[in-house]
């Protein structure tokens, strides 16, 4: 079923002009029809939510040496008590 341009323009409240219309057709046809690719994907194949397979994404959790709090305030100016200074919330 061809989408019509007008149909679409007058539910987005566009007011296209007749070459408008003819061009965006053109376009609208062009992207319907490669959608309907769609419509020869067997119906039993598996669905593909990534191009390419994923593996190994996550690393191992395992404890680790942290900095100690000197380390961590050791290359910041705006530090106060021993903790990170930063803007007043109100």
């Amino acid at each position: 079923m061809p989408v019509s341009v007008e149909k679409v323009a007058k539910a987005a409240r566009l007011n296209l002009t007749p070459d408008e219309k003819k061009r965006f057709q053109k376009d609208m046809d062009s992207i319907v029809e490669a959608f309907s690719l769609l419509d020869e994907v067997k119906a039993d194949c598996e669905p593909s939510f990534q191009p390419l397979p994923v593996k190994g994404t996550l690393r191992s959790d395992s404890e680790e040496k942290s900095l100690s709090q000197k380390d961590a305030l050791a290359n910041t100016k705006h530090k106060e008590r021993g903790y990170f200074k930063g803007p007043r919330a109100v």
